[in-house]
Formats: structure tokens, sequence, C-alpha cells
């Protein structure tokens, strides 16, 4: 999932600035998991937009943001409120406001930042997992990203600095490439571990688009 934080009231409201009327957006996948603009969140900044002067035209929490049809579609559901607004107030990651912008003229604002691609330990924890680099190595490595996990991306192994099966960057952390090794020893495939890794793809990184999946 993607993980995200509402930016602080007082940048949304300065951002709305040369508006008064406010159309708001949450996302009810990640961002209410990441408690970024979900229902409640969508609803506490009404509240606080209420009273900054702001007049709400209306609000929607959409199921999928990121979905840009389904964005469009459920905009148009709403259409003479969203024709009201000055500004449509989005609170749901970066794809899903871009999603918005494109379905609407109305200027779009940010609540929210985007963080990182994150798994959930629990409920309001979240780990970095994956950099979405384009060029999964997961097969060989045990199924831990040592380009994300490994503080410095290596790809070969340990660095000089781990001591004692920790990370020198971030001594409370283990180091990703003895995870890497004692998973690969318990599964009995350390042997994999002893050729030559090839050179990262980074075309994949470099070149942004869309991409179609077919059967």
């Amino acid at each position: 999932m993607i993980v995200s934080t509402q930016k602080p009231l007082e940048n949304i409201i300065s951002a709305l600035d040369g508006g008064s009327r406010v159309f708001i957006i949450g996302c009810a996948k990640c961002a209410t998991v990441c408690k970024s603009g979900g229902e409640e969140e969508v609803f506490r900044m009404q509240e606080a937009l209420a009273e900054a002067g702001k007049e709400i035209t209306g609000t929607i929490v959409i199921d999928e943001t990121c979905h840009m049809l389904r964005t469009s579609r459920d905009l148009r559901s709403r259409q003479e409120q969203v024709n009201q607004a000055d500004f449509l107030l989005v609170l749901s990651c970066g794809a899903g406001i871009q999603s918005v912008a494109e379905a609407s003229d109305t200027k779009v604002v940010a609540g929210t930042d985007s963080k990182f691609l994150g798994n959930i330990r629990r409920f309001g924890q979240f780990e970095q997992r994956c950099s979405l680099c384009g060029d999964c190595r997961l097969n060989e490595t045990g199924g831990v990203c040592p380009v994300t996990v490994c503080a410095k991306g290596l790809l070969n192994g340990p660095c000089g600095g781990m001591v004692d099966g920790a990370c020198e960057v971030n001594g409370d952390s283990p180091c990703a490439w003895v995870t890497i090794y004692e998973r690969l020893e318990r599964q009995e495939r350390v042997e994999q571990l002893h050729g030559t890794t090839p050179a990262r793809d980074f075309i994949h990184e470099a070149t942004p688009g869309s991409l179609k999946l077919g059967r």
C-alpha cells in the first residue's frame, strides 16, 4: 500500500488562498488505512476548514482514487458541488491526486504527502519494503529486498561496516544481508549467493509511463 501522511493544516489553508469554496475528496483504500484521508479525516478536515472561514461545497470518499475512470465517474455524480468549488482538496496518495486533476479543470490541492510503498506491521505501523525499482531480485534474496531494506542498497552482500549482524547506519536494525543469508540458509539455498549478481537495470527506473497487463 502507498503510505501517506496529511500535510499540516496551516500548509493546506495556505494552498487554498485565493478562494473560499472547497470540495474535499478522500480515498477509501490506502489513505483510509493510513488515517490520512478516510471518512474520519475528511470529516475532520471539513470542520477545520469551516472554522478557518472556508465554505465546503461537498465531500466524497472514492473507493480508489488512483482508479482514473472510477474517480472521473464519481466526481461526475457530484458535478454540481464540484463546479461550485474554487478548489478540490484531495486527501489521497499522489496517484489519486493526479487522477482527480485529470478528471476536473478545477484547481486541485494536495492535502497529503506520499511517503513510500509500505507493508503493514500492525495498525498504524508501516515499514518500507519495496522501492518499485522495476528490477525485482526477491527470487534470489529470499524475499528480502536489499535495494530498499539495506541502508546502502547493496546487491552483493554486507558492507564492511556490519557489526554483529547489525547495520552500521542504523544500529537498531539488522543488516539486510545477514537477514537474507540466514533465511536462505534455513531454506538450504545459500549456494545461490555465490554467483555473480547482475547489474541493476536502471532503464525501468528512469522511464515513466503506463503499463498495460494482458493475459
